[in-house]
This record gives structure tokens, sequence and C-alpha cells, in this order.
């Protein structure tokens, strides 16, 4: 359904070089550098930042929080995108601890999955891909997360360059695929965003979610 008057998705060099000057953290971001520095206290040092495009929140939370001595922080984007953060990472110089993969299955081998903004542009729920691993990480921290309160759908997202896929999960059935995976939520918060689909009432929202979760 998406117009052809732009590219459709994340994959191309627009869409791959539209954060390359937004690495500074929101005030949004705090809850989840809260709960990634309680696991990194904890001594996880592995995390997956799953639609991390070239590495915006590393780069963001880099010198604001304690990171392991041994991190290893793995994006995982779409080709052109991974591409774009491999030649950024060269470029800054952080390509040994920032490293990038365009397969999702990479993340049973992490302590901690990070996604922030992301879970509404998968092409699978996160339930489901947390099902198809043979081992799952020990932590979850969910930020910006576009949860319904009662209702699941698919509508179009427009970045500017191109529209986007978008999937809106019920805030219901992702803590019920969360729990069913054994994992219990430690903390929730929300962000106040605007959202609504032109001439399609019922579909509102005036916040995105947080979550944080143990297994």
């Amino acid at each position: 359904s998406a117009p052809n008057t732009k590219p459709a998705g994340y994959d191309n060099e627009a869409s791959a070089r539209m954060y390359d000057d937004v690495m500074e953290p929101t005030l949004r971001d705090y809850p989840a550098m809260f709960w990634l520095q309680r696991a990194f206290l904890d001594g996880h040092e592995r995390v997956f930042d799953l639609g991390g495009h070239v590495g915006i929140k590393y780069y963001a939370f880099s010198g604001r929080m304690q990171m392991p001595t041994q991190l290893r922080w793995r994006v995982c984007d779409v080709p052109a995108v991974v591409a774009r953060g491999n030649a950024l990472a060269i470029e800054k110089g952080t390509a040994e601890t920032l490293r990038f993969t365009a397969d999702w299955r990479d993340l049973s081998a992490v302590d901690v999955l990070f996604a922030s903004g992301s879970i509404q542009y998968l092409p699978v729920s996160l339930g489901d891909m947390l099902r198809a691993l043979p081992t799952r990480p020990a932590r979850l921290v969910i930020n910006s997360a576009a949860l319904h309160p009662t209702r699941s759908f698919f509508t179009l997202n427009s970045i500017g360059v191109s529209f986007c896929p978008y999937r809106v999960q019920s805030e219901p059935s992702f803590m019920d695929d969360m729990n069913a995976l054994g994992y219990r939520c430690v903390d929730r918060w929300e962000t106040p965003r605007d959202f609504a689909i032109p001439f399609e009432p019922g579909y509102e929202m005036d916040r995105f979610v947080g979550l944080a979760f143990t297994r």
C-alpha cells in the first residue's frame, strides 16, 4: 500500500544517512540507560541493539554511562544501514566495540537485547523472534515501543525519505508473549507521543511505552 513516490523501508542510501548527526541522548532515553547500566553492573557485556541504525544509541550513551571494559555492542539493521554503520565505526575508531549484522538470529549469543523505537519496524514480532532462538538474552530493554492499549494492526509510516511498514501490537498481547517466554517485567515507563491514522478513529495513541524485563 505504500505510495511509489519514495522508496519503501530503510534499506536505501537516503534512509541509511538520515541519523548521521543524531548522536545525543534525549529525555526518553534515560530510563533505558538506567536499565542498561543495571545490566552492565550485573556483569552483562554483550548488547544486541535491534534496529539500532548506525549505532546512534551507542554513540549517544558512550561517555555518559559506565561501560564494561569488554563491551561488545552489536547493531542489527538492514544491509544499507549496516554498510553505513560499518563505515562510520571505522571513521570514528569504534569498530572494535561496535559491530553490525543484518541477521537478527545473531541475538541468540548476547546478554542484553536493546531495542529503541524499533520493534514497530520489525518484519516479525519480537515474540516470534525470541521464540525462534536456541538461546535467549537474559535482559530486555525496550524503549519507545508503539504498543496500543487494546489493538494490534499494521499501517504505514513516512520517515521523510521513504515509507515504512509499521507494526503496532497491543500491549496486553506483547506482555503475554514476553511472559510466555519466561520474562518478568521489572519496569514500565511512557513517552508522550501523538499517533493517529487519518480517517481511522480508535487507533490513536498519546504515548509510546518503555519496558525492562529479566528472564
